[in-house]
């Protein structure tokens, strides 16, 4: 294995999680040469290009700065793998559809390619530092892979789950709440630690940085997903006693997050979650708990991910309800697709949810987001191939509300809450609905206005 004395890392993958992560150690460590490899030739042309492959603030300055210096992108994972002091893996270890476990847990295929990959190209010891989420014990395979196909070579896995937020990844680079790097508590695996830890060093303090055992990583991400989804399906259901009773969410939300046991954030009610990590990794965890014998708590997880489907549903349904019980031929706009604002991501998106229920009622959808494609929209909603002629993408929030019955808010884009409403409102049939899934608008000005507006957890007009 090679020393702290690093030169070359190595990143197989090049998606949400390798390329913004390894551009910034490529920028605080002008020393190292970092090269981010995939398969994916039109992938790793875009990071080579002056259109990125995915949207974040701050990203695109990370990557000019040091793409060409010593930040690279290259389809040549062979060449790389074999030049590499340090290879991180970040591919990505979607939720099964097929066999056992399906629709929970994690299908490891690209993993053990990745694995047996390395296996096959690596002409000296490697640190191999696991960066994907995966279930706890997957660094046994990992080594078992490598220890059976190399010849004598020597290799320690570390575990060094991501913990980025969408929209704040850069941020969460350069300032993170801690870092975390579990390995084996042998003289070779904390010899590792120590060198991963150096990296990190170099602009993160050394008390952000945190050792454990190989597991205690691996289980941490996952766990550290669930308490957060968890809070907010807990302030989602409370939403809707809210909405029940008049109380407002976000005045219960502020009241509860003053008490220092509980904290302010991730209260926010919302249309829902979404995004790659949360019900994914929820969901592998139940599959976990239920394989070592634990289905009380399998039971309680699986709760929070039904909360949030049944909130995504609960939004849908309330617009069809409001809407005299028919949508059937009303033009409803969707504003906003991805599933936060400041990210093109559409990964378990609820504006997915909530687009797919209201055609299933023979809705006229109109879509507008300002960074995710018109094509990734129609496929995220209907499949690949397919077409809806009620289904439509406008260019423009304006373009989506005029002549709409309704309007449904599912992603907090800044721009939402500066539209010219009153244009809006002139330009729909009466009465004009608005439906905040967000809560970001001022829905006391929206009612002056004219129009019937609603938010989540919010007290009904009059109450």
């Amino acid at each position: 294995m090679p020393t702290s004395f690093i030169m070359n890392i190595c990143c197989i993958g090049a998606g949400y999680v390798g390329g913004p992560t390894m551009a910034m150690i490529a920028l605080k460590c002008a020393d190292i040469t970092v090269t981010v490899v995939d398969m994916n030739a039109a992938r790793i042309a875009a990071w080579n290009s002056g259109q990125l492959p995915i949207f974040e603030p701050g990203l695109d300055d990370v990557v000019n700065q040091a793409r060409g210096k010593n930040l690279f992108f290259s389809t040549d994972v062979a060449g790389q793998i074999k030049k590499a002091d340090i290879i991180f893996v970040a591919v990505n270890t979607p939720t099964k559809t097929y066999g056992v476990g399906a629709g929970r847990a994690a299908d490891l295929r690209f993993i053990e390619s990745v694995a047996r990959t390395i296996a096959e190209h690596a002409e000296s010891g490697k640190i191999i530092v696991e960066k994907s989420t995966i279930p706890v014990k997957t660094a046994d395979a990992i080594k078992t892979i490598l220890a059976s196909n190399t010849k004598g070579l020597k290799f320690a896995v570390l575990s060094n789950p991501e913990f980025l937020a969408e929209g704040t990844a850069v941020k969460d680079l350069l300032n993170p709440d801690r870092v975390l790097i579990g390995g084996e508590r042998t003289p070779d695996g904390e010899k590792a630690m120590e060198t991963l830890v150096s990296v990190y060093a170099r602009w993160i303090p050394r008390d952000r940085i945190i050792t454990t055992n190989l597991w205690s990583s691996e289980l941490s991400k996952l766990v550290a997903n669930a308490f957060l989804a968890q809070r907010i399906s807990s302030i989602n259901s409370i939403s809707a006693l809210c909405e029940a009773t008049g109380a407002d969410v976000d005045e219960v939300a502020n009241a509860i997050g003053k008490d220092s046991r509980i904290g302010s954030k991730f209260l926010k009610s919302s249309v829902g979650f979404g995004g790659s990590c949360f019900q994914k990794d929820i969901l592998n965890l139940t599959y976990l708990c239920e394989s070592f014998g634990l289905p009380e708590v399998a039971k309680y997880w699986e709760s929070v991910v039904g909360i949030n489907d049944w909130q995504k549903s609960r939004f849908s349904a309330r617009i069809v309800k409001e809407l005299f019980n028919t949508v059937a031929d009303k033009k409803i706009a969707i504003l906003g697709f991805a599933f936060k604002k400041d990210t093109n991501d559409t990964r378990e998106s609820a504006a997915i949810n909530v687009v797919r229920h209201l055609l299933t009622e023979h809705a006229k959808v109109s879509v507008y987001d300002p960074k995710v494609p018109a094509d990734e929209i129609k496929t995220d909603t209907l499949g690949k191939g397919v077409d809806n002629p009620r289904l439509t993408i406008a260019k423009d929030a304006y373009e989506a509300c005029a002549g709409a019955h309704a309007i449904a808010i599912v992603t907090e884009w800044d721009e939402f809450k500066t539209l010219d409403y009153a244009k809006i409102y002139a330009a729909m049939p009466q009465p004009a609905f608005l439906f905040d899934g967000r809560n970001i608008v001022d829905l006391d000005a929206l009612r002056k206005i004219g129009f019937k507006a609603s938010g989540i957890g919010k007290p009904a007009e009059g109450r």
